[in-house]
């Protein structure tokens, strides 16, 4: 008899409803790694709120339903109860702001925003119809996901995508992978659903949990490099860190000391040791800090009703919520913080091809002769570092003048947003090479690292990368290192 093959793992289901997402569901859901499902009396606001907009757009006023938008709030559409007219408008809206230009978003991000939308939506302040709403939720749960250019956004609403959204819901745009039926769009539709910054808090999402993760697996390969380079631990003794009020700081104090003890290695080394070992929590609870912040920012706009105008139960109330001023400061300050890490990051490899740090040979090379050994990663993380450096500059301090002169600022945080994805796509290169040089220290006197908390991380890493210390490409090695970073971060 054949052996029975276990069935796959069940995916986890995530609740949405408007009120409770996280970024962390939001970003499993956008990587195929959860499953949502709408809380079924969420329902009841969405109605609620489209009725109301209705309502609202028959007793006068209301800006993208009865009139134009931006320059032209002012302008009457006509009779907003001549279906033909209505229905019109709204086509014309959709139309006028989907540019459908610029780089294509991955399928991540853009099941991130639908969920989003999605999500927010269901907060019931949005107006939109529940038909369109329904149709989103289709195409979500059917995995469909849609063909969306990235240009026109700069942190007052998504609309440019928004709207390619909308027009592939109903037809008249291509799906780039499955698909659903059109679905119907109310008169009302086109402002209300365009009406969200759901492609920034997505993408935001997405770069916030990757980031958070390779800090945690940035403080394992620390510990490494620590352990390797015998380094002494009272530079994470909690003394040191309640002698000041500066609780980040403490805890991740409190993470590395909990990481290097138990180290078979003799006395310090030194009597005090380089700033690449001694100030990591200095360092790191910046960033911690930030990307902790910029995680409670993402899940209120996740789950809140940003929508303008925005639909109450007693009235219809035009505002500025969509501005992203607080997600754009959280991002700079988000991927300012993050930078530093990875400069210690560097150091801290300078550190390990140093000799008279390390106690082994030049670059941890070889015997051979004149061998050159790890030295050419130094280059490649400067080439990541100097990159990265662009990305880490703050954006929110741009300023804008566009509708005629209507629209005088703008936040920016999508371009912040985007700046931290490209952040957190090339920054774990830099601990990858950190991660490989330490493993090779650490195979030198590897009595050192046995016993101690990160023990397995190190034999996760030698265990994938190659031992041979001649001279030849390191690219293999780098690539390994990076794949082994997530499972790392669950060591710290």
């Amino acid at each position: 008899m054949s052996p029975s093959i276990p069935p796959p793992p069940a995916t986890p289901e995530i609740v949405l409803d408007g009120t409770r997402l996280t970024a962390a569901e939001l970003a499993a859901i956008a990587r195929s790694r959860a499953s949502p499902r709408v809380d079924p009396t969420a329902w009841e606001r969405v109605a609620a709120a489209h009725e109301g907009l209705v309502r609202a757009r028959r007793d006068g006023a209301v800006y993208g339903a009865n009139t134009g938008v931006g320059a032209n709030r002012g302008v009457s559409i006509g009779d907003a109860s001549d279906a033909v007219t209505a229905s019109a408008h709204a086509k014309r809206l959709l139309g006028s702001h989907c540019a459908a230009v610029g780089p294509i978003e991955s399928d991540d991000v853009a099941r991130g925003a639908m969920v989003v939308r999605l999500n927010q939506i269901l907060a019931g302040g949005s107006g939109v119809s529940s038909a369109l709403a329904r149709g989103l939720e289709d195409a979500i749960l059917a995995d469909s996901v849609p063909t969306l250019h990235g240009w026109g956004a700069i942190g007052t609403a998504d609309l440019s995508v928004l709207a390619e959204l909308a027009l592939t819901l109903t037809g008249d745009r291509p799906w780039a992978q499955r698909g659903i039926a059109r679905v119907a769009l109310a008169d009302s539709d086109a402002l209300p659903f365009m009406s969200s910054s759901a492609l920034t808090i997505a993408t935001a999402a997405i770069a916030a949990a990757d980031a958070t993760r390779l800090l945690r697996a940035s403080l394992v390969v620390a510990a490494l490099t620590h352990i390797a380079l015998d380094g002494a631990a009272e530079a994470y003794d909690a003394a040191v860190h309640t002698a000041v009020r500066r609780p980040g700081q403490a805890e991740v104090a409190a993470i590395l000391a909990r990481l290097t003890s138990g180290s078979r290695g003799g006395a310090p080394a030194r009597l005090q040791d380089p700033f690449g070992l001694r100030v990591v929590p200095q360092v790191h609870a910046p960033a911690s800090e930030s990307l902790t912040a910029l995680i409670a920012l993402v899940e209120a706009e996740a789950n809140g009703a940003a929508e303008n105008p925005l639909v109450g139960p007693d009235a219809v109330l035009h505002h500025g919520q969509f501005h992203l001023a607080a997600l754009a400061a959280a991002l700079d300050s988000a991927r300012t913080s993050l930078y530093p890490v990875l400069t210690l990051s560097s150091a801290r490899l300078g550190l390990l091809l140093r000799p008279e740090v390390s106690g082994l040979r030049p670059f941890l090379s070889s015997v051979d002769a004149g061998s050159s050994g790890l030295m050419i990663t130094e280059y490649v993380v400067q080439d990541v570092l100097s990159t990265l450096r662009t990305d880490a500059a703050p954006v929110s301090g741009g300023s804008v003048s566009i509708s005629l002169g209507l629209e005088e600022h703008a936040s920016f945080a999508t371009q912040g947003a985007r700046a931290l994805g490209r952040m957190v796509a090339a920054a774990p290169t830099v601990v990858a090479v950190e991660a490989v040089a330490a493993v090779r220290a650490l195979r030198n006197a590897p009595e050192r690292v046995v016993g101690t908390p990160v023990e397995g991380a190190y034999e996760q890493l030698a265990d994938a990368l190659d031992p041979e210390e001649t001279d030849r490409p390191l690219g293999p090695d780098i690539e390994r290192a990076v794949a082994l970073l997530g499972g790392l971060a669950d060591f710290a």
